[in-house]
């Protein structure tokens, strides 16, 4: 069975590092990326089947990084996730497809949750296309 490959994305380094060992300890793949450029770059080089993207990043924040991941990478799934929420920044990141808008801190096993539901997506739609391409 194809293992879940998430991708953090933050910019705090102590986050991104404890985060990443936890899902590791649990039995997940991880990498992390500590700005939007980066996370294109991994995008770029690695199967990663779903990002849990930090919304408030200087230089390329959050939502500019999720609209080049949507074009470039549209199957992968994306987690929005911030410790300065507002309504309207939750509002905008669903309604551009993000599959979910989680709260800083969030508990590693909500995260993890949210991110084997993100996974479980990704899966159907590239099966869908998979047997549309086939069929």
């Amino acid at each position: 069975m194809e293992a879940m490959m998430v991708l953090l994305v933050d910019d705090e380094t102590r986050y991104l590092e404890t985060t990443r060992k936890l899902l590791e300890r649990k039995g997940y793949r991880a990498m992390t990326a500590s700005s939007g450029p980066e996370a294109l770059a991994r995008l770029a080089e690695n199967e990663i089947h779903v990002v849990i993207l930090d919304v408030k990043m200087p230089h390329m924040d959050g939502h500019e990084t999720f609209r080049e991941i949507r074009k470039h990478y549209p199957l992968v799934e994306v987690i929005m996730l911030t410790g300065h929420a507002t309504v309207d920044s939750a509002i905008e990141g669903l309604r551009e497809g993000a599959f979910d808008y989680l709260m800083k801190p969030t508990d590693v096993d909500v995260l993890i949750e949210k991110a084997e539901e993100a996974f479980e997506k990704y899966k159907k739609h590239r099966a869908r296309i998979a047997s549309s391409v086939s069929g």
